[in-house]
């Protein structure tokens, strides 16, 4: 008997087919708004699923280089310095910190990224589906930017505030800012940290996104048998 292929195998099929369904113009119409919505969203589900599942875990930033957050650029300047003066304990403990903060921010993610995806117009999918490799992850990137942001600040203030280099930071920084030393969206640490958490968490999408349209395998689920045959 068959082995049945796993799911992220089926989204990626839904995928592919609902392209192709795209580029023929006959077999979208023989499709129903909801059918072609369901489809899109059962692929695009699984990335989701998985980029939270891969980054909002102990170790999901701090352990992955790709996305692993450095310390702010004012602070990298001057970290040798910090460790000449027996400072580079703090240093450490803060970027730690700092990563433990986005693991724990991008677990929360979900919720409104699922959202996003239950909110996609027909329109939102046919471009999606007719654009780049990346499409999926800039229209997440646009419907969910400012919600995340609003989500993951007070975790990740929470987390950094257990660091006293933390506070130390922002004060000299905020006062760098004015002068032009330190860019404004780095001159507040958690602002900083939020920005990262939200660079990584989209490019894990991504990331996903990409290896979904690579490899358009798999058992189709009866939804996608529907939208193939639509496309004969």
């Amino acid at each position: 008997m068959k082995t049945p292929a796993p799911p992220a195998r089926h989204a990626a099929a839904a995928l592919c087919l609902l392209a192709a369904a795209v580029a023929n113009a006959a077999g979208l119409d023989d499709l129903t708004s909801k059918d072609a919505s369901s489809g899109l969203r059962a692929a695009l589900g699984q990335g989701i699923d998985k980029a939270v599942a891969q980054l909002g875990v102990p170790g999901g930033f701090l352990s992955n280089p790709k996305v692993t957050i450095p310390l702010p650029p004012a602070l990298e300047k001057v970290d040798r310095g910090l460790r000449m003066v027996g400072m580079g304990g703090d240093a450490d403990a803060l970027k730690t910190a700092m990563n433990h903060a986005a693991e724990s921010a991008v677990a929360e993610a979900k919720p409104v990224l699922r959202q996003a995806l239950q909110r996609m117009t027909v329109e939102d999918a046919k471009g999606i589906l007719t654009g780049g490799d990346d499409s999926a992850t800039a229209y997440f990137r646009r419907t969910t930017s400012d919600s995340l942001t609003a989500k993951f600040k007070p975790i990740v203030a929470r987390e950094t505030a257990k660091v006293k280099l933390a506070s130390v930071y922002d004060q000299y920084a905020g006062k760098a800012a004015q002068f032009g030393l330190v860019k404004g969206e780095d001159a507040h640490l958690d602002d900083y940290v939020t920005g990262k958490a939200l660079d990584g968490l989209f490019s894990e999408i991504a990331d996903e996104e990409r290896a979904i349209r690579k490899d358009p395998l798999g058992q189709a689920s009866s939804l996608i048998k529907k939208v193939f045959s639509a496309v004969q």
